[in-house]
């Protein structure tokens, strides 16, 4: 049995007589950047996770990158995030001239540790990015409570002030990997200041292209956005601040506004496909299944087992139990990923950063033994059962 990582052409075949007339429609009407089709799915898109304002940009890294600039980051500044994430979370912060400072992660929620945010405070410290990682949502309540047992008072949501120096300290989510997940019953995307969404097409919710979003409660912050996006312009031509072109096309917008409709369906066939994996693995030695935390509602945009055990000989050279596993699956057919097997600390490009390895435990921990198996809502039962009686075998031997 061959099983892909993600199947796209699964997803696409189930909505194909919907999605290709709203493509046709964007044609006829040569609508090709922003316009109706993208208007229609921001306030969908906002609606669906309880949000004021939602901004369509052309990429999640982009949106990064608005979220913080408009808050006003800059050169000097410093932005804590979790070591644990995508690379592009770092961007929102290098994009504005400001630095990264790495915080390690949770050893159950994968997302960054609330208990490990304040140490990492300097008097530079302009904004902390919450990565709702692998589709669940980071610990906010207990993030806003570090910061107030510390001396910071909540201004308005996702605004903390320092009763003593005055610092400022916003709250940010990255959403990228985490389209509908909730906190506490309440949806990601409006627990900060502000928030980003990717839809890069192996998301939640893809887009046939690249594409991302900003959503805020926000007016001033909401103004920004808009004209930040379009050249930092309200009136064509008349350029009231500094900007970029971060426009979405057209056709992303329709192909979006089709798939939001059925986005709660495949996170239920998502959440279907997880417990079915812990049903199955559950009892599996040197092998530990993620952890959906109490105060979460998973959306499992990925699903990171961790695979313990001491490096063995493979052909003569040293390897990686975790690496053993993937190649075994590979060789029966199983597709796999890495997600992500270098920490940002230990990236070449932020060698100047100072960071060594053992710095993030949790973190290097993960890159050395996670592994995402296959998953996606259109993953049958047959397939899922193949999958974890190959796990099975590997580790009988």
């Amino acid at each position: 049995m061959n099983i892909p990582f993600l199947d796209l052409k699964a997803q696409y075949k189930s909505i194909k007589e919907e999605v290709l007339p709203a493509i046709n429609n964007v044609l006829d009407n040569t609508a090709y950047v922003l316009g109706k089709p993208v208007a229609e799915f921001e306030q969908a898109f906002a609606k669906a996770h309880d949000a004021k304002f939602c901004y369509c940009v052309n990429s999640g890294t982009a949106g990064n990158h608005m979220v913080l600039w408009a808050l006003g980051v800059g050169p000097g500044d410093e932005v804590i995030i979790p070591d644990n994430t995508f690379i592009a979370t770092a961007w929102g912060a290098t994009l504005c001239g400001a630095t990264p400072v790495s915080v390690d992660c949770h050893p159950e929620s994968y997302n960054i540790d609330p208990k490990r945010i304040v140490a990492a405070i300097t008097p530079k410290t302009k904004a902390i990015v919450a990565v709702h990682l692998y589709g669940q949502a980071a610990n906010m309540g207990v993030i806003s409570e570090e910061l107030m047992v510390n001396g910071f008072e909540l201004k308005e949501k996702g605004v903390f002030v320092h009763k003593d120096s005055g610092q400022t300290i916003y709250l940010v989510e990255d959403c990228a990997q985490a389209h509908i997940s909730e906190y506490k019953g309440t949806r990601v995307g409006g627990l900060g200041i502000a928030s980003s969404f990717s839809f890069y097409p192996g998301k939640n919710l893809g887009a046939y292209g690249e594409g991302g979003a900003v959503m805020t409660d926000n007016v001033e912050l909401a103004k920004k956005f808009k004209m930040i996006r379009d050249h930092g312009a309200e009136q064509k031509y008349y350029h009231q601040i500094y900007g970029h072109n971060y426009r979405m096309e057209g056709i992303q917008g329709a192909v979006l506004g089709v798939k939001l409709k059925h986005l709660e369906d495949w996170t239920n066939g998502r959440r279907r496909v997880a417990e079915k994996y812990k049903e199955l693995l559950r009892d599996v030695e040197g092998l530990k299944l993620p952890t959906e935390m109490d105060y979460a509602k998973h959306v499992y945009h990925l699903f990171v087992v961790q695979v313990s055990g001491q490096r063995s000989e493979i052909s003569g050279q040293r390897s990686e139990r975790r690496d053993e596993l993937q190649k075994f699956l590979g060789e029966q057919g199983i597709a796999t990923g890495l997600h992500y097997p270098v920490p940002l600390h230990q990236q070449p490009c932020f060698e100047h950063l100072g960071y060594k390895k053992g710095d993030f435990p949790v973190s290097e921990q993960l890159a050395e033994q996670g592994l995402s198996l296959p998953m996606y809502a259109e993953l049958t039962d047959e397939q899922i059962g193949y999958v974890c009686e190959k796990v099975k075998e590997f580790f009988k031997k």
